[in-house]
């Protein structure tokens, strides 16, 4: 693929030097530039795509109008329709930072626009056809604003749309309560209960005589709790106190007054008060959906359990979709259709059994390379410390949707009312800062990041609330205090209409920050410790431990257990094992293993802390620690990997000499079913579980 980067000064209103900012570009076949690409440069910029016949464009400007003219010329070209990647220079960079630190902040954007578009993933899809009834439970005015365009059914009692005058032609009524909701997009089964079955004819007898509030006209049903009496006498038999429940199916449901069971919402099933948004969200997904794949699953390595143990159950309790869920105790099950793509799943998954499609941990990595990295194509320097440049480099990864608008709004408010500048950040895009876990925030510290900032919607987040990162920017700022760093992490959620807010928070982040030890441009991640090891690249676990090796290469660090860092724990063994293969067949990440038949070994480089070793241990003779223990890693101890955590004698058969078990293993089962088998063997010398099988069996029978 031949690539061409343009680069526009907007007229002069974004204050970059084209030449500087040209020489710092990297890894592209030609470079550009002019003050107005989107006029006078549309001809330069077809002229350069024949010239070097470009297959891609990498063009700066965040203007809709100005994409669109560059797109017109990538058609023009035949080019692919997603041919042309857009940076923006103005909002997040001319026009809120210093000349030389925007200058330099635009060439990095391209070269971490470059090296994304070399680590794209192929498109891929998933879809599921629906049909198009939709239950509207309560609330007759949505009922009739859907009925146009779909099936709809309204669950109700009179008292939900009594003395409304609402058109209910072409709904259908059912009356009862909703008692539970279960299923997804496509297949709910919604559990109703009413106190009147279908074979009343609406002759009103009960509504006359029944309690007042207790009984309802349109449609005829009784309150749960309502008092028996003559009046539940009726002509057809129709009213039930005790209840009558129904299932009913549909394919999306609109509950108003339901809690939400998830943080975030699921696909087809809608909570909270009914607004336009609701109705077009319906409407969009009449007949069913088709979607980007989001996911990509490797469930042979998940530590979700085995055997019947419960194991990790990281990727259900952070899902704010319902996307993944547990209908067996050692199973886990995703269902695409309903993945929103925030990749909460994938950031607190540490073993690497689900993964983003787009962009992946090792796009994401490979861009923050870049943007930390300020080589020209020369290979000296084209800005360094203490010069003109960025000096204070912070990561930034930034939330794809509302922090990254916040972001531009307030870089609109810079250049309108030329009141404020902050620190240039270097942003890194994800889909959401549910994304960011322990792995991509000490990889940008290991690739020389003076510190990582989280950029998220705050009380705004489509997906998981306020704050969603703030535990982990405790835990991470812990692991890098121990690790003789400091702090070096923080989230902050943009306000549009507190720009100087922003400006001020990001500006006092860059005050607290020293120089960090570690140099840039020279760490490039692999994401895999131990090629050994079933898991896939860029797994949680495997990815922070290597950077954490890449930091502690630089700094001394202050304690040798490094805390906050979930993902590794320490195995410690009590006299009660027995040695049963249990924690050794559970393991996902083969960290565990047997040392003959009475002994135990534990790899703390490969554990990533699931608790299924210690759930499962049928003695409970394991106990997990977290942490990760640096003098335990295999560098700081002459090589070795494996350390003995158990270590018994073996039981030798009295009669043959043979060893057959765990001298513990023997002891265990004779204090269970000892007094059971007394005397079976009245000829054994000892215990009868002082023998092996074959020759127990001569013992008994005499053979």
């Amino acid at each position: 693929m031949n690539t061409g980067a343009f680069v526009c000064s907007c007229a002069d209103t974004c204050d970059i030097d084209l030449e500087e900012v040209r020489d710092g570009v990297r890894d592209v076949d030609v470079v550009a530039s002019s003050s107005l690409l989107c006029e006078d440069g549309l001809d330069g910029v077809s002229y350069v795509i024949d010239e070097h016949d470009l297959d891609q464009l990498i063009v700066t400007t965040p203007d809709d109008g100005c994409q669109a003219k560059l797109r017109d010329v990538a058609d023009a070209h035949d080019l692919h329709p997603d041919a042309v990647e857009f940076v923006d220079h103005r909002e997040s960079a001319g026009w809120v930072h210093e000349r030389a630190d925007a200058t330099d902040k635009t060439a990095r954007l391209i070269n971490r626009a470059s090296t994304g578009l070399e680590h794209e993933a192929p498109s891929r899809s998933v879809s599921r056809q629906a049909g198009e009834r939709v239950a509207v439970v309560g609330d007759a005015e949505a009922a009739a604003t859907l009925a146009d365009s779909a099936d709809v059914t309204l669950i109700a009692h009179g008292h939900d749309y009594a003395d409304r005058d609402v058109d209910l032609d072409g709904v259908t009524v059912e009356r009862g309560h909703v008692m539970d909701v279960h299923g997804e997009f496509g297949g709910f089964d919604l559990t109703v209960e009413a106190r009147v079955t279908d074979d009343c004819v609406s002759c009103m007898k009960c509504v006359r005589r029944g309690p007042d509030d207790q009984v309802t006209a349109a449609p005829v049903d009784i309150a749960p709790g309502a008092e028996d009496g003559d009046w539940t006498e009726c002509p057809t038999d129709a009213i039930d106190l005790d209840g009558t429940a129904r299932t009913l199916s549909f394919d999306q449901v609109v509950h108003p007054g339901a809690d939400a069971d998830t943080r975030a919402g699921r696909v087809g099933f809608y909570t909270g008060p009914v607004d336009p948004a609701t109705v077009a969200a319906v409407e969009d997904l009449l007949g069913g959906v088709e979607k980007p794949q989001f996911l990509d699953l490797e469930m042979d390595v998940c530590a979700a359990g085995d055997h019947g143990q419960v194991g990790c159950n990281a990727c259900v309790d952070a899902c704010p979709h319902g996307a993944v869920s547990r209908e067996r105790v050692d199973s886990v099950e995703f269902d695409p259709v309903a993945c929103e793509n925030c990749g909460a799943c994938t950031s607190s998954c540490p073993t690497g059994a689900t993964r983003l499609r787009e962009p992946s941990n090792e796009r994401i990595a490979r861009e923050v390379e870049a943007v930390t990295t300020s080589e020209n194509d020369d290979g000296g320097w084209l800005f360094d410390r203490g010069n003109d440049g960025i000096e204070t480099e912070v990561v930034a990864f930034v939330c794809s949707e509302r922090a990254e608008r916040a972001v531009r709004s307030i870089g609109k408010h810079a250049a309108r009312e030329n009141d404020l500048t902050y620190p240039p950040i270097l942003p890194v895009r994800v889909n959401c800062t549910d994304t960011i876990g322990e792995g991509h925030v000490m990889h940008a510290l290991a690739a020389g990041a003076d510190g990582v900032a989280i950029v998220g919607c705050g009380d705004g987040c489509l997906h998981s609330g306020p704050d969603p990162k703030a535990a982990l920017v405790d835990r991470l700022n812990t692991a890098t205090t121990d690790l003789g760093l400091g702090e070096r992490t923080a989230f902050f959620a943009p306000d549009p209409d507190d720009p100087h807010g922003f400006a001020a928070d990001i500006t006092a982040f860059f005050d607290g920050l020293e120089e960090t030890a570690i140099p840039t441009g020279e760490h490039e991640a692999t994401g895999v410790v131990d090629a050994e090891k079933p898991n896939p690249e860029f797994n949680s676990h495997d990815w922070t431990l290597e950077s954490v090796r890449e930091i502690v290469d630089h700094v001394d660090p202050e304690r040798d257990v490094i805390r906050g860092l979930a993902d590794f724990g320490v195995m410690s063994v009590s006299d009660d094992c027995t040695f049963t293969p249990t924690c050794s067949t559970l393991c996902p990440t083969d960290a565990i293993e047997r040392d003959g038949e009475a002994g135990l070994r534990f790899n703390h480089e490969r554990c990533v802390n699931c608790g299924l070793c210690e759930d499962g241990c049928v003695e409970d003779a394991i106990t997990m620690k977290n942490g990760l223990d640096l003098t335990r890693l295999p560098e700081n101890r002459d090589g070795e990997a494996w350390e003995t955590v158990a270590d018994g004698e073996m039981q030798e058969c009295r009669r043959c000499g043979k060893p057959f078990t765990s001298q513990a293993s023997a002891e265990k089962i004779e204090g269970e079913v000892g007094d059971v088998v007394a005397g079976i063997a009245p000829d054994a010398e000892g215990s009868i579980f002082e023998y092996c099988g074959d020759c127990r069996a001569k013992l008994v029978y005499d053979v």
